[in-house]
């Protein structure tokens, strides 16, 4: 009976304890933050206002704009890429301006000129470093991500193309002068010295690159010749071999600006969905063995070739004069599903990151367009001037992006 009283006592001794102390713990989880000021970053986005040089910040699921950031120089070319907590973008102005921006508190933390033509970045691995890639002076650059401070400068005497993170806390980047691809490796203890290997002779004039979702293949585009240039970062002492023999600018010389964007693969089901440049067709390839397997007939110049999250629907945007259409294929059968018209100077298209919406900007119209990706049908028209790309806040959790 006495042992049996002592353990009541001492149940209800704990109980009152821990009772107390969920109230202490509720009380100040209430008093350190307002309800009202709690909010995660998992469903917001940012798209660029090339015409003024400023950001908004859009809540996808209330499906509005609720921020406009202002003061971020010249976005004619704009990227941007993610904290690892999805809090912070990092703006990659072609006025060689590096903008660190909060997402919640709609502010400009930092900014830096680092350079005088920049044309994009990435955050490494780890989610300290943030690269910027430049035109003039050329090389690349890397920052401290938590106040943009100099890591680290690597001189290339070139522009610098290409560049993006890679596994292994590495960056990867092309030469357009030099026809070179550099892996600059951040792995090691002194990172104002990072471990530098340079593939060299692979081609006339890389413009652009890709690496693909697994991070194992780096793709370079070269402008001067046919073909592309891939490393295999599995085993980059095999070196630099060339794939897709057909790939390039077709019959008739195209300016850069025509160009693909290789950010704007489509891969789905073991198939690249790929834009061919200067040809009205999308070609497919086969990612275990890189030949192309087959082509799609299109109405235009592709520039974005993009698949749904799932990888059921391939949706494809145009160069001018077909920059007001959007064709959507199903990525089995390769027939159209759906031709849209959203406006003159469709720019950007952007998943939800289930891929039951798509968001996509339409310059002309100075507007952004929500689509359904099921019934296709037209649900949101935002305002904003010139708007080009737009960045999901899911982009903080993928290699490449």
């Amino acid at each position: 009976m006495k042992r049996r009283a002592l353990l009541n006592g001492f149940g209800a001794l704990i109980g009152a304890s821990a009772l107390t102390s969920c109230a202490q713990i509720q009380g100040q989880q209430t008093s350190a933050v307002p309800q009202s000021q709690l909010r995660g970053t998992g469903d917001l986005a940012v798209a660029i206002a090339r015409a003024d040089g400023r950001v908004a910040v859009i809540d996808t699921t209330e499906q509005q704009i609720i921020a406009d950031i202002p003061g971020i120089g010249d976005l004619s070319h704009a990227s941007l890429v993610y904290s690892r907590d999805a809090r912070y973008a990092f703006v990659f102005g072609r006025d060689g301006g590096l903008t660190r921006i909060d997402i919640l508190t709609h502010q400009i933390t930092h900014r830096v000129i680092q350079g005088g033509n920049s044309i994009g970045g990435a955050i490494s691995q780890d989610g300290t470093l943030i690269a910027v890639s430049n035109y003039k002076p050329g090389g690349v650059k890397v920052f401290n991500s938590q106040d943009l401070t100099l890591v680290a400068d690597i001189p290339c005497e070139s522009k610098t193309v290409g560049l993006v993170d890679a596994p292994g806390q590495r960056f990867v980047f092309s030469l357009w002068d030099k026809g070179e691809i550099w892996i600059a490796d951040f792995s090691g203890n002194d990172q104002s010295k990072p471990d530098i290997t340079k593939f060299e002779n692979i081609g006339r004039n890389p413009y652009d690159a890709l690496i693909t979702p697994d991070g194992r293949y780096y793709m370079a585009g070269l402008f001067g010749e046919d073909g592309m240039a891939q490393l295999d970062l599995w085993h980059p002492e095999k070196g630099v071999r060339r794939v897709l023999p057909n790939y390039g600018r077709g019959e008739k010389k195209l300016p850069v600006y025509k160009m693909p964007h290789l950010e704007g693969w489509a891969i789905a089901g073991g198939r690249a969905f790929v834009p061919a440049v200067g040809r009205h067709e999308v070609l497919i390839l086969d990612t275990n063995s890189w030949e192309e397997v087959g082509r799609i007939p299109v109405l235009g110049q592709p520039v974005f070739v993009m698949s749904r999250p799932d990888g059921r629907q391939i949706w494809v945007n145009f160069a001018h004069p077909d920059n007001s259409n959007i064709q959507v294929f199903d990525s089995e059968t390769l027939e159209q599903i759906v031709h849209l018209k959203p406006g003159p100077g469709v720019l950007h298209m952007e998943f939800a990151p289930r891929g039951e919406k798509v968001w996509m900007s339409v310059r002309d119209s100075h507007e952004i367009h929500l689509y359904d990706t099921t019934t296709f049908e037209l649900q949101t028209q935002l305002s904003l001037p010139s708007p080009s790309g737009i960045f999901m806040t899911a982009r903080a959790h993928k290699i490449g992006l």
